[in-house]
């Protein structure tokens, strides 16, 4: 419990400074009746340790995701963060610094930009990486918009297995602009048909995204979809995983040419949906039409090594009209985190986190094969997540699962009823032990 150290008169000199007279002047503009009248009813005085308890005791009915085992996913994932990257996350030097416009003077900021940079090169297979987006939503609309500005017009394909929420984003930075957003459907696999690509490709088509794995799990055959792409001169957009390019193909191989993802599972934790950490990677030849800003490493002219903001297309930076985006941002602590993550792992660790995570969804995959009424429409073609279909609604399912302990994962029956009434999607990280998976097997079992 915090404590605050504001006297009765510093309050009368901070409301005088305001220009008001009592607190109260401060709510005229929330109305009357979203008030509370008079004094809250919070019972007899307490002393600091009973109030303390009080509050313990308050606090204590929340259940919190990290007090359950989590098959949670869809973008966000329970992923153990090393220890060495809160610590380095929460040094002073980084922790309260802001955005390095002065080079000489935030030389530390700017190599732990550019080093995550780097990471996020070496990861994508990519040639050049902005200093960070605020999320994997906003990064793919902004790369939708790029691609939109590179073809100087045209539609864009994306897949109908995309994440809902990434769509509604995409759809409000698009309207204005008058992009048409066409959706592509998946087939009997889970994968992007790709007759129904080669139908709505057509002369001027800006680009096609793909997303690797898409928001059911499968792992799409990107390379061939790219391939499509680029014969009809659109440009190719990867939406990845980055944990899952410990294992697939990166981007650069299957030659994409914007690549941009959710960089939450590098380090960062749940945290109720946020901060997030959008990364947005593209080929050299489009770096000036990339959002945000770049940072490179040079020598000075003592031969010194240093850092410094090279390309800064934010309005911030230049004028409004000429800036490829107005509302993009470097998330800088979470993309330290994310620097920091990697290099602690290691190839050899984050490698590990990808094929633990792999083989324990496929595991509770084989387990669930075995159980009577359980259906698994798109096989095993997944990275670490599946949809499961319980075949009736999951209401009972997922309050018995939840009073088991485990947030058995996210329903998909309001934004993908072609799947059914208990269609739900699965997933499992390197946290989740064979415990977990036995435990979740019973309760499918008992249910269905």
């Amino acid at each position: 419990m915090s404590y605050v150290q504001n006297t009765d008169g510093d309050r009368e000199a901070m409301l005088k400074a305001i220009g008001v007279s009592r607190i109260e002047d401060l709510l005229k503009p929330v109305e009357r009746s979203l008030r509370v009248e008079g004094d809250l009813d919070l019972g007899e005085p307490m002393s600091e340790p009973e109030t303390a308890a009080a509050l313990e005791a308050i606090s204590k009915k929340n259940c919190p995701a990290s007090s359950l085992a989590s098959f949670l996913g869809g973008g966000v994932y329970d992923r153990y963060i090393p220890s060495v990257v809160r610590y380095v996350l929460s040094r002073s030097e980084f922790y309260t610094s802001y955005t390095p416009y002065q080079a000489e003077v935030s030389q530390g900021t700017l190599q732990a930009i550019y080093e995550y940079q780097s990471l996020i090169c070496r990861l994508t297979g990519m040639e050049v990486t902005n200093a960070s987006m605020y999320d994997g939503a906003t990064a793919l609309a902004e790369a939708v918009l790029m691609a939109h500005g590179i073809k100087r017009g045209g539609a864009v394909l994306i897949p109908r297995a995309l994440s809902p929420r990434i769509k509604a984003v995409l759809r409000s930075y698009t309207k204005g602009r008058g992009i048409e957003i066409t959706e592509v459907p998946f087939d009997e696999r889970g994968e992007m048909n790709r007759a129904a690509i080669d139908d709505l490709l057509a002369e001027g088509t800006a680009a096609v995204v793909v997303a690797q794995p898409n928001y059911l799990g499968v792992i799409e055959n990107a390379a061939e979809i790219a391939a499509l792409a680029h014969d009809r001169k659109a440009l190719v957009i990867a939406y990845v995983d980055p944990v899952s390019l410990a294992l697939l193909s990166p981007p650069g191989d299957y030659e994409a040419d914007i690549v941009v993802g959710e960089g939450q599972s590098l380090g960062n934790p749940m945290n109720f949906g946020g901060p997030l950490l959008g990364f947005m990677a593209t080929r050299k030849a489009f770096m000036r039409q990339m959002p945000g800003r770049l940072i490179s490493g040079s020598l000075d002219l003592d031969g010194k090594r240093g850092y410094v903001m090279t390309l800064q297309t934010r309005e911030q930076h230049i004028r409004r009209e000429k800036a490829t985006s107005n509302i993009c941002t470097n998330e800088g602590l979470c993309a330290l985190s994310a620097a920091a993550y990697l290099s602690a792992l290691g190839e050899e660790g984050f490698r590990d986190v990808a094929v633990q995570s792999l083989s324990k969804s496929h595991a509770l995959y084989r387990l669930l094969k075995e159980v009577s009424g359980c259906e698994l429409p798109f096989g095993e073609n997944f990275f670490q997540e599946f949809v499961l279909r319980l075949g009736s609604p999951l209401g009972n399912f997922l309050k018995k699962a939840k009073a088991a302990g485990i947030l058995a994962g996210i329903q998909l029956t309001d934004d993908f009823p072609e799947l059914g009434p208990g269609a739900i999607l699965v997933a499992v990280t390197e946290k989740r032990s064979r415990a977990d998976l036995e435990r979740y097997r019973d309760i499918v079992k008992g249910g269905a």
